[in-house]
């Protein structure tokens, strides 16, 4: 493959995010030049050495590995090798310490490292708990959450590079005082959507869970106990958040600093307390981890494992991104001790990489294997196995010709290394698209998809491996892609065998399970951790989320992420049947006159602006029409049905007042300050908009109905995924994977 051959998609989604522009906004890169780009940017470190590792040869090698889409970077480093920005890290931590100073100097270090392109991690487990008094201010702390609150309204306004919007994961010890509010804090639809958030769980706690006994509650700043919990309760309590909006994630923190290769005990400087975002990536205060991805989809050759291609990828890939690590133009950023630059001094320090792999699923489709089966599980110890070994072989090499890493006498290294660290299994969301693959370790979300391109048409994306197997088998036909399409998966498709069913079984066919064994067989042979998703039906109950939180545990991975698919759209409602009246009188809307009169009004929303049209007739406000988005978006049919039934309900003598308190004060993910209110929502400014028309606001100029044209800058002003399921820039529906929301129609990620 190279550069010439990437699908449509793939130029898409690099044309849309990656490709260089000017200064008025266009593209002046091709896919090619880009891969230059990198790969020169990336092999120009070798200038600093003095190795046998010629810049020439190096580029060219990085060029034909990037170009044939064998490895991918993250994004970050797609985007920016070769140019001003120059940040090429994604991973970062900043946790802050207990005082105000810290707090807010940690704000202002993250606007930075979102500006730039990265994501960032936080412990808020050493600020003291809410209603613990300051002795310094005799003032009362407000607590982890309410400080939470304050990064949160940072990241919503603050654009990662002009192309990435920021990405927080927010993580409380399970020891915390505050720790029941954390658990249930994104339970309101309102909160925290800038942020993923887990819980950090102790040994002490989980052995505390497994014998049905209390354990400490401790105040970060004293130190002390200062009450005592039932394990159990507080398990089951993040069970059932977990169950209802697949938030809040656990990650074992004390499993993380085991497998840490520094004494911890004797140097506390490397203790972990955060992840990324994606939870992928535990690192140290103001370090940064950058990552990139072997595709095991090229991998294979007749239906065999290329051994000695994927031992060549491990060998460019570590020097690859030990070079990015000298490359990078990291933020500059305060430290607590007001130390300048501080993350390019740890990240230096330490060296940390993280390389993994994506196109697993792919693998085992082209090995003739089925994701759920115990060949599978094998096949993947031998693979990661395989990878580990030949990394750290690679950056011992690399080691006695540059150094070992400057903090290696702390670590438990025996031998010379480079990189603290090596391997990392992270979000490939975008990067999969673009080089036509499964994405990380997970199992593939659907064996064909309908695309919706422009002038509404629609186009039918059959799994390149799938179709490929289809025409060698002799049963591929536009007929039967486009009726998998329909469905996603091969069940019940007659012209497809058994054989091909079980090899491509989706990610909701496969069991929660098998997709926690898979990986924790992954976790045994990588470093750092693994972004991965656990998909459940809809169906499923507290206890599966419950068995495989405890699998987790036992199959020594480093955290857990599940979704239940459509929790975080589901609203529960309760109705009681009214027997006071057994008699029922039909209601018929009044019926629409030839003429009506009305105005539209334009109201900004963290949606995008929403156009409210208010008719009119003799007898009062008869009907609404409101429009937002692109047309056949999930927010604009939204949009549309609730002006429906706004205007039904207005038609049929429903008082405007009832049907205006039932909307204003409805909230959204993306809220957003306008004519002097908080607009919280679409449902809300369109309340907002009806009592503005009964109290005659001004309406300032008549607002135009936007155009085809514009709709979509107002759609691709969406600045968050967290509980919408359409994608800002096309309004398909996202799809979870690898603990970050995707686009599978046109590539956006969250991540």
């Amino acid at each position: 493959m190279t550069a010439d051959t990437l699908t449509e998609n793939a130029k898409t989604i690099l044309k849309e995010r990656y490709l260089r522009r000017d200064a008025d906004g266009n593209v002046k890169e091709t896919p090619d030049e880009l891969f230059k780009r990198v790969a020169r940017a990336i092999a120009n470190v070798n200038r600093d050495y003095e190795d046998d590792r010629s810049v020439e040869d190096e580029e060219k090698e990085f060029y034909e590995a990037l170009s044939a889409l064998d490895f991918v970077p993250n994004s970050p480093t797609l985007m920016n090798a070769g140019l001003e920005l120059g940040q090429l890290s994604a991973c970062f931590v900043l946790s802050p310490n207990d005082d105000m100073d810290s707090i807010f100097q940690q704000v202002k270090n993250a606007a930075k490292i979102f500006q730039s392109g990265g994501g960032v991690g936080y412990s808020f487990s050493r600020l003291r708990p809410q209603g613990d008094v300051v002795q310094s201010t005799g003032g009362v702390a407000s607590g982890p959450v309410s400080f939470m609150r304050v990064y949160d309204e940072m990241c919503n306004t603050i654009k990662q590079g002009g192309k990435r919007r920021g990405a927080q994961m927010g993580i409380l010890s399970v020891q915390h005082p505050d720790i029941q509010e954390f658990i249930t804090a994104k339970d309101e639809e309102e909160c925290l959507n800038n942020f993923n958030i887990s819980v950090a769980i102790t040994e002490e706690f989980m052995e505390a869970v497994k014998y049905g006994e209390e354990y400490d509650l401790r105040n970060p700043h004293s130190k002390e106990c200062v009450k005592k919990l039932d394990a159990g309760e507080i398990y089951d309590k993040i069970v059932h958040q977990a169950w209802k909006n697949g938030e809040p994630g656990i990650v074992f923190l004390d499993r993380i600093n085991q497998a840490s290769p520094f004494d911890n005990e004797k140097y506390p400087e490397h203790y972990m307390d955060a992840t990324n975002p994606c939870g992928e990536q535990p690192l140290e205060d103001f370090e940064a981890c950058n990552l990139g991805h072997i595709n095991l989809n090229n991998c294979v050759k007749d239906g065999e494992i290329d051994w000695d291609k994927l031992e060549d990828l491990v060998d460019l890939g570590v020097r690859f991104l030990d070079n990015v690590i000298d490359a990078s133009d990291f933020p500059d950023v305060t430290g607590h001790d007001g130390e300048e630059d501080a993350i390019s001094k740890r990240v230096k320090a330490n060296r940390k990489i993280g390389l993994g792999v994506m196109g697993w699923h792919h693998m085992l489709i082209k090995l003739g294997i089925p994701y759920d089966s115990r060949e599978a599980l094998k096949k993947a110890e031998e693979i990661m196995g395989f990878v580990q070994k030949k990394s750290k072989e690679v950056s011992s090499r690399i080691a006695e010709d540059r150094g070992s890493f400057p903090t290696w006498d702390h670590s438990m290294y025996e031998v010379p290394m480079r990189n603290s660290t090596t391997t990392t299994i992270a979000p490939t969301g975008t990067t999969s698209m673009i080089a036509n693959t499964s994405s990380g370790i997970e199992p593939i979300f659907a064996v064909s998809y309908i695309k919706h391109v422009l002038d509404g048409k629609k186009m039918v994306m059959p799994d390149p491996v799938f179709e490929d197997i289809a025409k060698e088998g002799d049963f591929y036909s536009e007929e039967l892609m486009k009726k998998v399409a329909k469905k996603g998966v091969l069940k019940d498709i007659d012209e497809v065998d058994e054989e091909t069913k079980e090899l491509f079984k989706t990610a909701l066919e496969i069991t929660p399970e098998w997709h926690i064994r898979m990986q924790g067989i992954f976790q045994k042979y990588v470093d750092n951790a693994i972004s991965k998703t656990v998909n459940f039906p809809n169906d499923a109950s507290k206890e599966d989320i419950k068995r495989v939180y405890d699998l987790a545990y036992d199959l020594k991975c480093k955290g857990v992420t599940v979704y239940r698919t459509g929790s975080r759209q589901e609203q529960v409602m309760q109705v009681e049947d009214d027997k006071k009246d057994e008699r029922k009188v039909e209601k018929r809307p009044r019926k629409r006159p030839q003429v009506v009169t009305g105005t539209t009004r334009k109201i900004p929303t963290g949606y995008g602006g929403l156009y409210v049209t208010i008719n009119e007739d003799e007898q009062g406000l008869f009907e609404i029409f409101a429009q937002i988005g692109r047309s056949g978006g999930f927010t604009q049919s939204f949009t549309e049905s609730l002006a429906r039934l706004i205007s039904l309900s207005l038609r049929s003598g429903i008082p405007v007042q009832e049907v205006i308190s039932q909307l204003e004060g409805i909230r959204s993910p993306d809220t957003i300050f306008a004519y002097n209110e908080k607009i919280l929502s679409i449902p809300d400014a369109i309340g907002k908009a009806l009592k503005w028309h009964l109290d005659g606001r001004p309406r300032g100029e008549q607002a135009r109905l936007p155009t085809e044209d514009d709709s979509r800058s107002d759609v691709a002003k969406i600045v968050d995924q967290g509980l919408n399921p359409a994608c800002p820039d096309c309004g398909s529906m996202l799809t979870l994977s690898e603990g970050c929301r995707t686009c599978p129609n046109c590539g956006f990620s969250q991540c």
